[in-house]
């Protein structure tokens, strides 16, 4: 490729491309479940405006291309919740999914006194689920989601850092 990706914090002028680059990372997902109705793909760019504003939102560059993103959130139970978590498909396996997870664990756990990371995959996601028990993720439960696709739920202790190498 020639250039390195950068992971960095989102700017409200990035919401178009990461809506761009959800919708083409979350169709394998709904694909899996025989669902395109799944939240990544009916959200709007008001609303994902509104995220980057509001919560901590990171990406990943190749040169000016956004090609990664994740988003998190302290909640008042002491969890920070992250969700979304996307890598263009051509840059998938290159560590850039788990480097951006590392980017906003080490984030949310300076907004406050964080105790664990949360985040959930659809039940069918081998290779999300890999990922994240590859960073140091337990499933501690599992649920159907208002879209009826199957979760599983998986957290990890604050302060938890597993090297992805």
């Amino acid at each position: 490729m020639g250039m390195s990706v950068t992971i960095s914090e989102a700017a409200e002028q990035d919401a178009e491309q990461i809506l761009k680059l959800q919708y083409l990372c979350f169709q394998s997902e709904a694909a899996l479940y025989g669902n395109y109705r799944i939240d990544p793909l009916v959200e709007t760019l008001d609303a994902l405006r509104h995220e980057v504003a509001a919560e901590c939102v990171f990406v990943a560059r190749l040169g000016d291309e956004v090609v990664g993103s994740v988003r998190g959130r302290v909640t008042e139970d002491g969890a920070a919740d992250i969700g979304k978590l996307c890598v263009h498909p051509r840059l998938q396996g290159h560590g850039i999914g788990a480097r951006l997870l590392g980017a906003v664990e080490a984030a949310l756990a300076e907004e406050g006194q964080v105790t664990r990371f949360r985040l959930h995959t659809g039940r069918r996601s081998e290779g999300n689920l890999r990922l994240y028990r590859r960073v140091g993720y337990r499933t501690v439960g599992a649920f159907d989601a208002p879209d009826g696709v199957p979760m599983i739920l998986l957290e990890k202790a604050a302060g938890t850092y597993v090297a992805t190498a």
